[in-house]
């Protein structure tokens, strides 16, 4: 990854700047192994989330602690605000840790980015966000499928209810094209592009703003602190869209579910 540093001894040796792209997402395997640096981050996710919930709720008392209180706050947050608000008060009680594991686990690892000496986000590798998605897919379809049925299920998703028959032709494939097939592609993108350009931008603020400051002088004292200021503005404002971008995907989670569990599309 291209960090201010390099920046600063491509500047000193004399080379010129080269604005950041998507190479800086290929990481090396860690001491010449497959395992990178993203998969890393994944494990450690796991093992946060996990960690933080078990020890708010080991010792469980009627007054809580500070370590319960926080842990009953994160999880009334998507139990109250997500999955009761959105699927439903009667069905919704058996997703929520589902729906709460998967807000915490995307939101950890979107924090990476902003986390010093790992700063970067785990998301940004489109296989990773793929990959959960097609996990969200098989379970919102799992559950309409249970509940309705494979053929109704499918009937459910794809013919849309109050139009007339005359109509079927165009938007049955259109529902089944949308409803079944693209969801998990835009799911993912939404995730994996909002962390790839996030991080591309701040990684062209910090590397461009040394890169002025140490070769241009003059205007360069000026533009490069603005670029520096704005890479650290970038920051706070990317922290807001990790957290939107959690919430977002397992907001459309419970979406899906409630659509699969509806009687009616």
């Amino acid at each position: 990854m291209i960090t201010a540093a390099s920046a600063t001894i491509a500047a000193e040796s004399g080379e010129s700047f080269h604005a950041p792209g998507p190479s800086i997402f290929d990481l090396p395997g860690i001491a010449g192994s497959e395992v990178t640096k993203p998969m890393v981050q994944l494990l450690l996710a796991a093992i946060l989330v996990f960690g933080f919930f078990y020890l708010a709720s080991r010792k469980r008392a009627l007054v809580p602690g500070k370590l319960q209180f926080a842990g009953e706050g994160a999880y009334g947050f998507v139990r109250n605000g997500v999955g009761r608000d959105i699927i439903g008060s009667h069905d919704f009680q058996k997703f929520v840790p589902y729906l709460v594991t998967i807000f915490f686990f995307i939101l950890v690892n979107n924090l990476f980015a902003t986390i010093p000496f790992i700063q970067f986000p785990t998301f940004s590798r489109a296989g990773m966000a793929y990959a959960l998605a097609g996990l969200s897919w098989v379970i919102y379809n799992a559950v309409g499928i249970a509940k309705h049925g494979p053929i109704g299920y499918l009937k459910l998703q794809s013919v849309p209810s109050g139009v007339s028959p005359v109509m079927y032709p165009l938007l049955v494939p259109l529902e089944f094209f949308s409803n079944i097939l693209v969801r998990p592609v835009t799911l993912a993108l939404r995730l994996f592009c909002n962390m790839f350009a996030g991080h591309i931008l701040l990684v062209l603020f910090a590397t461009g703003g040394f890169h002025l400051i140490l070769e241009y002088g003059g205007i360069g004292y000026v533009a490069g602190p603005l670029a520096l200021v704005l890479a650290v503005v970038v920051s706070f404002l990317e922290i807001l869209i990790q957290f939107l971008q959690a919430y977002v995907f397992v907001l459309l989670n419970a979406m899906y579910i409630q659509g699969a569990l509806a009687d009616e599309h």
